[in-house]
């Protein structure tokens, strides 16, 4: 039989025990002070009343009742297990691009911001799941862990700037790892992630993080933010534009959306593609997507079809009281 406490909180009353144990000796003293100082020892017996021997056992009797009346607080309970139930919910990582390429500008404010209002107008729709944020571009980083407090994430997303990764360029195959290490302890097959950004893979390594997807049971869910036709790239320096990005030969870099790469990433992993230029459709389109095959999560839930015990320590409580009445020659419960 399994043995639980309903109300363990409650145990902070034990301490109440020494308390009134020293109080009651406190009074004792005192009364047998004041008789001292009434009369002498040899008159006390002609002068009061000689108390029963019962009444020496009343202090323990006090302590006792009190005692089963605090377990009749905490309530004792039997029969109660740990049952694993199944809920469904979703656990998305947000890879959110931040690679230089990201500050053009064919998307206003910036690509960058648009990448911003799609997770924060996403999660608005969002009920119950577990969500995290992870930046990258020639590295990646977290700044949420898994979780279904949404109302940090604006503020960790507020302050993001391209120049936060010292590492530039962009690699989907580190993104991909850093949300594997955060889905250690989540079931394959409900592992879901968003992944937001202009498809530039610098590093070629769309189809290693394909692979790594495929194999950790990852589903990608790619938005592309950003125009084919493109825009230069703008170089900032604490907060102010120093120029535009500029190749080997002195030409202007136009950085274009890759829409091919993020199609083909998102089939690849039973996911869809989403056009994120539109805040108001994408974020509807990207919760319509999570939701298609939900993921379960194994909950341990308490049963509540528990046997109550507070009844018995109560009883034995008011017995223990009823007998101090009954017995006690003044017909109280003084001592």
């Amino acid at each position: 039989m399994n043995w639980d406490l309903g109300n363990y909180w409650y145990l902070f009353l034990l301490l109440l025990l020494p308390l009134l144990a020293f109080i009651m000796l406190r009074f004792l003293r005192w009364k047998k002070d004041r008789k001292a100082i009434f009369a002498e020892s040899k008159f006390q017996e002609i002068l009061f009343e000689k108390p029963s021997s019962f009444v020496r056992f009343f202090p323990f009797l006090y302590l006792f009742a009190v005692l089963f009346l605090i377990f009749s607080i905490i309530d004792l309970l039997s029969g109660s297990e740990m049952v694993k139930s199944k809920q469904k919910m979703n656990n998305v990582i947000f890879l959110l691009d931040i690679s230089n390429s990201m500050n053009a500008e064919d998307v206003q404010p910036s690509r960058l911001t648009q990448e911003k209002n799609l997770i924060i107008n996403t999660l608005s729709k969002m009920k119950n799941d577990k969500v995290g944020i992870v930046i990258f571009s020639g590295n990646a980083v977290s700044v949420m862990p898994l979780t279904t407090d949404y109302s940090a994430a604006e503020t960790y997303l507020a302050a993001l700037e391209t120049t936060d990764m010292r590492w530039q360029g962009t690699d989907f195959l580190i993104a991909i790892e850093r949300a594997v290490e955060k889905f250690q302890n989540v079931a394959k097959g409900s592992r879901k992630v968003v992944l937001i950004s202009d498809g530039e893979d610098n590093e070629g390594h769309d189809n290693a993080a394909v692979r790594l997807a495929n194999k950790e049971g990852i589903t990608i869910t790619t938005v592309g933010v950003g125009t084919e036709e493109g825009a230069p790239v703008p170089i900032y320096e604490n907060g102010q534009l120093m120029g535009y990005k500029i190749d080997g030969n002195g030409q202007m870099v136009i950085s274009k959306r890759q829409t091919q790469a993020l199609v083909s990433m998102a089939q690849a992993t039973n996911g869809s593609y989403i056009d994120g230029n539109s805040i108001k459709d994408a974020p509807n389109l990207i919760v319509a997507d999570l939701n298609k095959k939900e993921g379960t999560s194994n909950t341990l839930v308490k049963s509540q079809n528990a046997n109550h015990y507070y009844q018995y320590f109560l009883g034995i409580s008011i017995f223990l009281f009823i007998i101090i009445f009954l017995f006690n020659p003044k017909r109280d419960f003084t001592i």
